[in-house]
C-alpha cells in the first residue's frame, strides 16, 4: 500500500536484534501526587505520563498528559516545568501545572493523547493524538488522528488535523505517535494501524505553509512513504521523540512492542533525506522499575521527548502509562553504538 523510502529500509530490521542492553540511567520520577492542577477543581489529576520535553534556559519543561477520572479516560495535556537541578531528585517538589490543551473539536473530542513538540523556524509545534468523536463508536476508521497545535503569545492554539486522501481514509483505524520534522522537506512522522490489523511506520511531506497556519483546517497528506518495518520478534513499531540534530544528523528514538505486549526502546540515525544511517542493534531501554513493569499499561516505557544537555541526552517517557519518567543517556556512548552499526 504505501513504498519504502529508500532500498536500504530492510536492512534496518535486518540488524536488529530481540536482545536488551539498557543504557539509560533513571533519573527522577513524578507522580500524580506531585502535580496540583492550576484552575481546575480537582487538586491533582489521576495520572500523569507520555510527556513532551523542552530545555527552557535551566528549566525542563514537561507537556504530559493527564487524566482526571477512569469514565472514558479523556485525556488533556499540562504545562509543568521543572528546575533542571530538580530532575536528579527521585521525587521532585510539588509542581503547579497548567491544562493547556484539551478537547475542544470533532477531532479530539474524546482526548488529547501524547504530545510531541518541536520547534522551526521559531515556532514551537507539539502534535498529539486526537480521539475522534466517533472513538466509541462502532465505525472503524479514523478513530484516532494526529493534530497540531501552535503556541501564541503563550496560548496553545489549534492549527491543523492531518489525513490521508479520501480514498485510504476508510482503511485507516488510527494515525498516532506523530510530530512535525524540518530535514531537507518539511515532514509528519507518523504511525498507521489499518483496518486489516497492519502497521505502518511512516512519513509524509506535508507543506511549509503548516508552519504559518492560523486558523484551523485539515491538511491531506500524499507521498506518504514507510520508513521501516518491523522486525520477526515486533508486532509493531511507533515512533518515540522528535529528532535531535547531533553534527549533520538527526538522533531519534523510537519504541519496539513485541509479540507479547511489551514496549522497548532502540534508536536511529537519520540523514538530511530522512534515510536511516544507523540504528542500535539492541533495545537500550526496557521496563525494569517496579512503575515501569506495572501500572495502567504494564511494561511500558514510551519516550515522547529528548534534548540535550552538556554531554547527555535527557529523555521524558511514560512509564506504565501512569507516572512519568526521566531518564539520561551519556550521548558519546549512544553515539558510539551507533557509529559502529551503521549501514552500508
Amino acid at each position: 500500500m504505501f513504498k519504502p523510502l529508500y532500498p536500504m529500509s530492510k536492512e534496518v530490521s535486518a540488524r536488529r536484534r530481540h536482545e536488551t542492553r539498557d543504557i539509560v540511567r533513571r533519573i527522577g520520577v513524578v507522580t500524580a501526587d506531585r502535580v496540583r492542577l492550576r484552575g481546575h477543581p480537582i487538586a491533582h489529576p489521576l495520572t500523569i505520563f507520555n510527556p513532551a520535553a523542552v530545555i527552557e534556559d535551566e528549566m525542563l519543561v514537561l507537556y504530559a498528559r493527564i487524566t482526571v477520572g477512569y469514565f472514558k479516560y479523556a485525556s488533556a495535556v499540562v504545562e509543568l516545568r521543572l528546575n533542571l537541578s530538580d530532575i536528579y531528585e527521585r521525587e521532585p517538589p510539588i509542581s503547579v501545572a497548567d491544562i493547556v490543551v484539551y478537547p475542544s473539536n470533532k477531532f479530539d473530542m474524546w482526548g488529547v493523547e501524547d504530545p510531541r513538540v518541536c520547534e522551526i523556524g521559531g515556532r514551537r509545534l507539539m502534535t498529539y493524538c486526537g480521539r475522534t468523536s466517533h472513538y466509541f463508536s462502532s465505525e472503524r476508521n479514523e478513530k484516532v488522528l494526529p493534530v497540531t497545535a501552535a503556541m501564541e503569545n503563550k496560548c496553545w492554539e489549534k492549527i491543523c488535523v492531518f489525513r490521508l486522501p479520501r480514498g485510504l481514509r476508510p482503511f485507516i483505524v488510527s494515525d498516532k505517535d506523530a510530530f512535525i520534522v524540518k530535514m531537507k522537506a518539511l515532514m509528519l512522522f507518523h504511525r498507521l494501524h489499518m483496518t486489516d490489523g497492519s502497521f505502518y511506520l511512516v512519513a509524509s511531506p506535508i507543506p511549509e505553509s503548516v508552519l504559518t497556519l492560523k486558523s484551523f483546517r485539515t491538511v491531506s497528506l500524499m507521498d506518504t512513504f514507510v520508513a521501516f518495518d518491523a522486525a520477526d520478534f515486533e508486532s509493531k513499531l511507533g515512533w518515540g521523540t522528535p529528532p535531535v540534530r547531533v553534527g549533520r544528523e538527526y538522533l531519534l528514538l523510537l519504541h519496539g512492542v513485541d509479540l507479547d505486549g511489551c514496549y522497548r526502546v532502540f534508536a536511529i540515525l537519520m540523514n538530511e533525506n530522512a534515510e536511516v544511517t544507523a540504528v542500535t542493534p539492541e533495545y537500550i531501554m526496557e521496563p525494569r522499575e517496579p512503575y515501569e513493569i506495572y501500572g495502567d499499561r504494564p511494561f511500558t516505557v514510551f519516550p515522547c521527548g529528548a534534548a540535550t544537555l552538556d554531554d547527555a541526552l535527557i529523555i521524558s517517557y511514560g512509564a506504565g502509562d501512569s507516572v512519568i519518567g526521566i531518564g539520561e543517556i551519556d550521548l558519546s556512548e549512544l553515539m558510539a553504538i551507533l557509529d559502529s552499526n551503521r549501514l552500508e
